[in-house]
């Protein structure tokens, strides 16, 4: 059997934004990986301005060029992130309606599980599966609903759920020559269920995505971690002993 290798690796270096595809991502000591999710943007009251909150985040189209500290809006206007931050902090005042500030955290990022900071995991043939369900053509736009930062080429639907245990315990493995502790299948949230374009709402998706996710629920998935079936991708840590380290393409997962 052919080992299971890092097929894709995104990183969101601001939050709620469009992914940075990239060949390498270096661990931090906090056990993310450095760039991902290292800005956010917030309200006057220092509140989080993100997906769940604000679906015109999906209208906004983002590129990088993060050796440069360069972000570049809509395909049209470009900001260096740190330099320019009070014309881009106007931009996306303008665009969104409210005060908006952009902070950066080059320690941990802004990641959603303060506990499980470490990069999320799903595996290829699993969003090829979800894609089936809603009729979504191409597997990339599954990509962007769900967020993952490591895609594995897999031929099993919900490979990754082997990489979970029961509560309270981490499942170890290793990707390449990183340690990484396994921790939870990642409960999701209303962003998946938009048009990672529009923003606009497929109707009934949590309901049919639950129903179809505990049909399919493989008999390596450890069930009791389940309480519900509105997850996908796998939650992990990465022991600080391992920061420096590099992931890689074709890393294969042991």
């Amino acid at each position: 059997m052919n080992p299971v290798v890092v097929q894709s690796i995104s990183l969101y270096p601001i939050k709620s934004l469009d992914a940075l595809v990239v060949e390498a991502a270096r661990v931090l000591p906090s056990g993310g990986l450095e760039h991902d999710r290292e800005f956010a943007l917030f309200d006057e009251l220092g509140k989080l301005i993100n997906g769940k909150r604000e679906p015109r985040i999906h209208q906004i189209r983002t590129t990088y060029d993060l050796d440069k500290l360069v972000v570049t809006l809509n395909g049209t206007k470009a900001f260096h992130l740190l330099n320019d931050r009070p014309e881009l902090e106007d931009w996306w005042s303008n665009f969104l309606g409210m005060r908006v500030s952009i902070e950066r955290n080059t320690a941990t990022g802004f990641p959603d599980d303060l506990e499980s900071p470490g990069p999320t995991i799903v595996g290829s043939a699993t969003l090829r599966e979800v894609s089936a369900w809603f009729g979504i053509a191409d597997p990339r736009e599954t990509r962007r609903r769900f967020r993952a930062n490591i895609e594995l080429a897999t031929n099993e639907v919900f490979w990754e759920d082997r990489l979970f245990a029961e509560a309270d315990t981490t499942l170890e493995f290793r990707i390449g020559d990183i340690t990484i502790l396994g921790v939870n299948p990642c409960q999701r949230c209303s962003v998946p269920s938009r048009d990672p374009s529009t923003g606009s709402v497929t109707l009934e998706f949590q309901r049919v995505f639950a129903e179809k996710r505990a049909e399919g629920l493989p008999p390596w998935a450890t069930k009791s971690r389940f309480n519900h079936y509105y997850r996908l991708a796998v939650n992990t840590r990465i022991p600080a002993s391992q920061a420096g380290k590099v992931l890689r393409l074709g890393d294969a997962v042991s």
